[in-house]
C-alpha cells in the first residue's frame, strides 16, 4: 500500500518516551500504521500534514482549534485539587464544550487547583493530552500556554528580574540565557507556548505595566526582545523538548496610552507608530522569527487592534511576511463591543459581530476561554463568514503543533521536570541577572560600598525590607530572599543587623488582590517613631522603599487598578526618609518599584540610591552583594526618571521643539535614559570615525577608547546615539543605535567599535518612504543619553 511504513526499531529517545508514557498513564507515541492518514505520518513535511488534516476536518472541528480553555478547566477537565478528572472530561465530550471536536489550547495548566508543582503539572498536561488524542475524532493534540514574563509564572518556577530591570542590564546575551532557562522549565512540565516577551515601548510612566517592558527606547527594546525570542525558541526546530513558542506583545502602541491608563487609545502619528512602536515587532520578527503575536487592547486611529485589518493583515502579514499566528489578549475580542467590568470600544453590537471582525482582521485564536469565537460555526452557516477564512487561520496553528512534535511525541517526563525546575544552576543564573540589574544612581562622597570590617550594627528599615519583591505575573519560586535576609546572611555573626518596617505602602500589597487599601497615617507615624529608635542604635541605615505590586500593575478591570496620576512615593515614605536622614548617620536607599518614580525628596536627603526595580527570587542576596562591594553595580536606566508627573512625557528621544522649558521648573529629568554609576570610574577618549564621508548605501565605523580609571574592576556600557541634523521631517534630538558592555580591570583600556550603516540612518521621510537622506549626521558616543556624557562627531552622507 502507498502509505505503508516498514516497522523500525525504536530509537533511544522513543524508548524513553514510552517509559515516560507508561509511568504517567499515557499512551506512548507510535509510528504511523499502514494505511494511516498522511497527517499521522511523521516522515512527511508539516505543510503536507496540515493540508491532509485540514481536508479531513469538519467545520466544527476547525472552529474548535480557534478556542482555548483557561478558567473553565475547572468545569471541563480538572477537579477541585487541580488533578485531571476523566469522568468530567468525558461528560464534556458532548454539550456546550463539545470536547470531542478537539480544542486549540488549554491555558495555564500550572494554576489548576490553586497551583501545580513541576511534577504535578507535567502529570496533568500528559493526562489532558492523552484525553484529547484518544477522545477527539481526529486525535489532534492541544497546545498549553503559560505566562513567562520573568520566569515561568508557576509554583517552583525560577523567578528572575522583571523586564524593566533586565532593560537596565543592556545585556542581550544574558537575556537570551534567562529565557532559554525559562523555556526549559516550562517545556519540561508540558507547556508549549509562552505569552512573552513584551516588546512595547514604555513612553508613559503613569501606566501600570511599565515593569513588563524593557524601557523607553525602541532600539534597546528590540535587541532585548530579539534575545528573549531566541531564548524561548532556539532555532525553532523544537525537537528536543527544551524550547517553546514565543509571543510578541502587545501589537501595537500599548506603551503610550492616553492619560497613562491601561487599554486607552494610542494617540500617535503614523510616523511615530512606524518608527517607535512597530519597529520593535518588525525587528524581532526579522531577526528572531517569533512564531506568535498578541494583539493589543488599545485602538489606533479609532480602530481597535483586534479588528484592525490594516495592522494585522496589511502590515504584519503582507508587508512583513508574517507566517505565524495571532492570539487575542484575554477577553479583548469581547471588548470590541462592551465589557461591563472594564470598558468597551463599541465597534461591535454583540459577541457575534466581535467574532466576525476579529476573524476578518486575522486573529487566529481567542484567549482565554470560549466567548466570542463560540459563534464561529453559526456565522459560517448563515454566511457572515466563510469556511475558507477559518481554514486560513487554523492552518498555521496546526503547522506549529506538527513542528513541535505534538502529534508524534506529545508527552513529557515528570521526573525531568522535577529535576530541572528551580535547580541550583537556574538559581545561580537568576542571581547573576539580579546583580547586573541593580543601578547606582547616586553615591555622594563614595559612601558605598560598605566595609563590613568597619561596621558593628546595621539598621535595615522600610516597607520593602522584609517582603518578597517579585512584581507582576510571578509564580511562587522555591526561594525568595528578602533584603533583610540577604544582609543578615552577608553580615554573618560579626555584625548586628536590626530591622524595623518603618511604615507601610499599602495594606497587604498583593498583586492579585483587587482592592488597594491605603495605610493609616497615624499607624505609619507610630512605626516611623519605632524605626527611629531602632536606627539610632546603628552605624549605617539601609532604607528599602519605593512601590509594591499593587501600586504599579496591570489595571485589568475597574476594581483592579494600577495606573497613577502621581509618581511620588506613596504614603508616609518621604516622612520616613526625613526621619532617617535627621539621625545624621549614613543612609543608603534601595528602591523597588515597577515604574520610574519622582524621588526629589529622597535625592535631597540621602547620599546613596540604588534603583533595583524588581529583582526576582534572589533580591536580598543580590542587594547584599552590591551593597558590600562583592559585585560592582553596572546597571543603566532603561527609562528616564521624571521630576513629577507634570513633566511627562520625559523620554530622551524627543523632537527638537519638545523640551523648550517650564516656568519655575527644570525641564530635564531627574535621571536620564542610559545613566548609571559604578564604584569605579571610566574615561572615554580618542573618539573617531573610520570614514567621515559615506554614500547613502555605505557604512563606516565609530570607535572610542575606554579606560577604567578607578581602583575596582567594573563594567561600562558604551552607547551610540545618532541625529539627522537637517531632514525632510523633524527627527529626534538623539536616538540610540548601538551599545556595548565592557568589563575592565583597574587601569585597563579597550577600544569599542560600532558599525554605522543604512539601518542606523534610515527613517520615514515626508513621503513615508523608509530612506537615508543625504546630509550631516551627529554621531555621539558616551555613557548615557545626557549631552555632558557624550562625545560628538560629524558624519557626512552623500548621494
Amino acid at each position: 500500500m502507498k502509505n505503508a511504513v516498514a516497522p523500525k526499531k525504536p530509537s533511544k529517545k522513543n524508548q524513553r518516551v514510552r517509559r515516560v508514557a507508561s509511568a504517567t498513564n499515557t499512551s506512548a507515541p507510535v509510528a504511523a500504521k499502514a494505511g494511516a492518514p498522511a497527517y499521522k505520518n511523521a516522515s512527511l513535511s508539516s505543510a503536507r500534514r496540515v493540508k491532509d488534516l485540514l481536508g479531513r476536518m469538519t467545520l466544527e472541528e476547525k472552529a474548535a482549534q480557534m478556542l482555548c480553555i483557561w478558567q473553565e478547566k475547572a468545569v471541563t477537565l480538572v477537579d477541585e485539587k487541580g488533578e485531571f478528572d476523566l469522568a468530567k472530561a468525558k461528560k464534556n465530550l458532548r454539550g456546550p464544550y463539545a470536547l470531542a471536536r478537539g480544542l486549540g489550547q488549554v491555558g495555564r495548566p500550572s494554576d489548576a487547583g490553586g497551583g501545580r508543582t513541576a511534577r504535578q503539572m507535567a502529570e496533568l498536561t500528559n493526562a489532558i493530552q492523552k484525553f484529547f488524542l484518544e477522545n477527539s475524532r481526529l486525535g489532534i493534540p492541544v497546545m498549553f500556554h503559560e505566562e513567562c514574563l520573568h520566569g515561568h509564572a508557576a509554583p517552583e518556577g525560577t523567578s528572575f528580574p522583571q523586564p524593566i530591570a533586565l532593560g537596565a542590564t543592556f545585556n542581550p546575551e544574558l537575556v537570551e540565557r534567562l529565557f532559554t532557562m525559562t523555556a526549559l522549565e516550562a517545556r519540561s512540565r508540558g507547556a508549549h507556548h509562552a505569552l512573552t516577551p513584551v516588546v512595547d515601548v514604555a513612553r508613559e510612566p503613569r501606566w501600570g505595566r511599565v515593569e513588563e517592558t524593557y524601557g523607553e527606547d525602541p532600539y534597546l527594546v528590540s535587541r532585548l526582545g530579539i534575545a528573549a525570542v531566541k531564548g524561548f525558541q532556539g532555532d525553532a526546530t523544537f525537537k528536543d523538548k527544551t524550547r517553546v513558542l514565543a509571543t510578541l506583545k502587545h501589537f501595537v502602541g500599548h506603551g503610550q496610552p492616553e492619560s497613562g491608563m491601561n487599554c486607552a487609545p494610542a494617540n500617535v502619528s503614523l510616523r511615530v507608530l512606524r518608527e517607535t512602536f512597530l519597529y520593535t515587532f518588525r525587528e524581532a520578527l526579522r531577526e528572531a522569527n517569533a512564531v506568535t503575536l498578541m494583539a493589543s487592547y488599545n485602538e489606533i486611529d479609532g480602530v481597535p487592534s483586534h479588528a484592525n485589518k490594516w495592522l494585522l493583515r496589511d502590515v504584519l502579514r503582507k508587508e512583513w511576511g508574517f507566517k505565524g499566528f495571532i492570539v487575542s489578549d484575554y477577553y479583548a475580542i469581547w471588548e470590541l463591543g462592551y465589557r461591563p467590568d472594564t470598558h468597551g470600544h463599541f465597534v461591535a453590537k454583540d459577541r457575534q459581530e466581535s467574532c466576525r471582525q476579529s476573524v476578518e482582521a486575522g486573529v487566529n485564536i481567542e484567549l482565554p476561554d470560549p466567548d466570542c469565537y463560540k459563534h464561529l460555526v453559526e456565522l459560517v452557516k448563515k454566511g457572515a463568514l466563510k469556511e475558507s477564512q477559518l481554514d486560513e487561520l487554523v492552518a498555521p496553528m496546526l503547522f506549529w503543533k506538527f513542528e513541535m512534535g505534538l502529534f508524534d511525541d506529545p508527552y513529557v517526563d515528570p521526573n525531568v521536570a522535577e529535576r530541572i525546575v528551580g535547580s541550583e544552576a537556574h538559581r545561580a543564573l537568576a542571581l547573576e541577572a539580579a546583580r547586573e540589574s541593580i543601578t547606582l544612581v547616586k553615591n555622594e562622597g563614595g559612601v558605598a560600598p560598605l566595609d563590613l570590617s568597619k561596621i558593628k550594627t546595621i539598621a535595615v528599615i522600610g516597607p520593602n525590607a522584609h517582603r518578597g519583591l517579585l512584581g507582576g505575573y510571578s509564580g511562587v519560586p522555591l526561594h525568595n530572599v528578602t533584603v533583610l535576609e540577604g544582609i543578615q546572611a552577608k553580615a554573618g555573626k560579626g555584625v548586628k543587623v536590626l530591622y524595623s518596617e518603618g511604615c507601610k505602602i499599602t495594606i497587604g500589597g498583593s498583586w492579585n488582590r483587587d482592592a488597594v487599601t491605603a495605610s493609616d497615617p497615624d499607624e505609619d507615624r507610630r512605626q516611623i517613631a519605632e524605626a527611629v529608635k531602632v536606627a539610632r542604635k546603628a552605624d549605617v541605615i539601609v532604607l528599602a522603599i519605593g512601590g509594591n505590586e499593587q501600586t504599579s500593575r496591570e489595571a485589568w478591570n475597574l476594581q483592579h487598578m494600577g495606573d497613577r496620576t502621581s509618581l511620588d512615593l506613596i504614603g508616609r515614605q518621604d516622612e520616613l526618609v526625613a526621619a532617617m536622614a535627621k539621625l545624621g548617620k549614613p543612609v543608603i536607599a534601595v528602591l523597588f518599584n515597577g515604574r520610574p518614580l519622582s524621588i526629589n525628596h529622597l535625592i535631597a536627603h540621602v547620599p546613596v540610591i540604588y534603583e533595583c526595580w524588581y529583582l526576582g527570587q534572589e533580591t536580598g542576596t543580590a542587594v547584599a552583594d552590591v551593597l558590600f562591594g562583592d559585585h560592582n553595580p553596572g546597571g543603566k536606566l532603561p527609562i528616564s526618571f521624571p521630576r513629577s508627573a507634570g513633566h511627562l512625557p520625559v523620554f530622551y528621544n524627543y523632537k527638537p521643539s519638545g523640551r523648550r522649558g517650564y516656568l519655575f521648573d527644570d525641564v530635564s529629568p531627574l535621571f536620564a535614559f542610559g545613566y548609571g554609576l559604578s564604584y569605579t570610574t571610566f574615561a572615554l577618549a580618542n573618539a573617531r570615525l573610520g570614514k567621515k564621508r559615506i554614500k547613502k548605501d555605505g557604512s563606516t565605523t565609530v570607535s572610542v577608547d575606554v579606560t577604567n580609571t578607578g581602583k575596582r574592576a567594573g563594567t561600562e556600557t558604551v552607547q551610540l546615539y545618532i541625529r539627522d541634523v537637517v531632514s525632510s521631517v523633524t527627527r529626534p534630538v538623539k536616538e540610540l543605535k548601538g551599545f556595548k558592555k565592557v568589563r575592565l580591570e583597574p587601569g585597563e583600556t579597550t577600544t569599542v567599535e560600532f558599525t554605522i550603516g543604512p539601518e542606523s540612518l534610515k527613517f520615514f521621510d515626508v513621503d513615508m518612504k523608509y530612506v537615508v537622506e543625504p546630509g550631516e549626521f551627529s554621531v555621539m558616543v558616551g555613557t548615557s543619553s545626557r549631552d555632558e556624557d557624550l562625545v560628538k562627531l560629524m558624519l557626512t552622507v552623500q548621494e
